[in-house]
């Protein structure tokens, strides 16, 4: 079964003209479900929560950040998404209503607001360190004063909080620090080892994501072969998805992430529904 679980409305409307050109690409690259992650930060619920931990000073990354939360951000309350998606699946579409939730530090009061509602699934991922959106291109230049060894121990330290939280089904793109290709020089297998054991004590899910294969210098699949070795070891499952933001790339790559899996041994991947899980073949 050939599932893509990670992507985002987030540049067009909630109207159903825009939303049919991420079913057509899932028509053309032979995808049998869809699910919709939209990004936390499109929803005037989780707003407060950015004001608190994002860096928003003078500063370099605090000027971007600033101007950053004020464009085409927190449109509609969670209430609004669910009113859409389930007129999507009433209307027969195969789409799964998902979210996509950053590290925040408040994780008891973010999982007060997401219990409320019925999500397919939930994924979350690691977007700021110490309030650094590093995956911004803006303002990269951050990369080159910022060791990279506390980079990679700050990352595991969120993945370990966002873990503990309990609230999520999978880790969002894990290991996407590569992103701008910054590779280390020293080991990182405890870093990748903790990463995996909180994932493992938390039963959270690989998210094979294709988006920094077409989307980021580094043009790998997220995460990179040392940590799905890990995984692997660990017996995490998988999903595998394209983070589209843009219709025309709904299940972008799809098929390599597929068999990039079975490299490391995978058979399955994982279906949702209402957070219950079912295995199904892998594409």
């Amino acid at each position: 079964m050939k599932i893509d679980y990670h992507m985002h409305f987030e540049r067009g409307s909630y109207d159903f003209d825009w939303v049919q050109g991420f079913f057509d690409a899932a028509a053309r690259r032979g995808l049998d479900e869809i699910g919709i992650s939209e990004h936390s930060h499109g929803f005037t619920d989780f707003e407060h929560f950015y004001y608190d931990d994002l860096i928003l000073d003078d500063s370099f990354i605090g000027s971007f950040q600033k101007k950053w939360l004020k464009k085409n951000k927190f449109k509609c309350p969670l209430d609004d998404y669910f009113t859409f998606m389930d007129e999507l699946k009433k209307r027969g579409k195969p789409v799964k209503t998902g979210i996509e939730v950053c590290n925040f530090a408040d994780q008891k009061a973010v999982g007060e607001i997401l219990d409320k509602y019925p999500f397919d699934y939930r994924i979350g991922s690691v977007h700021f360190l110490k309030g650094w959106a590093y995956d911004s291109s803006e303002i990269k230049a951050e990369w080159d004063v910022r060791p990279l060894q506390t980079i990679y121990a700050q990352y595991a330290e969120e993945v370990e909080h966002l873990c503990a939280g309990g609230h999520y089904d999978a880790l969002g793109h894990p290991f996407n620090i590569r992103l701008f290709r910054y590779i280390p020089d020293f080991d990182v297998s405890p870093y990748l080892e903790r990463v995996a054991k909180a994932m493992k004590k938390a039963d959270m899910i690989v998210d094979i994501n294709t988006g920094t294969r077409y989307r980021y210098p580094i043009e790998e699949i997220s995460p990179y072969p040392a940590f799905m070795e890990m995984a692997a070891d660990y017996g995490l499952p998988i999903i595998t998805t394209s983070d589209a933001h843009e219709p025309e790339d709904c299940g972008a790559y799809i098929d390599e992430a597929i068999e990039y899996a079975k490299r490391f041994g995978y058979t399955k991947s994982i279906r949702f529904d209402r957070r219950d899980r079912s295995e199904v073949p892998l594409g």
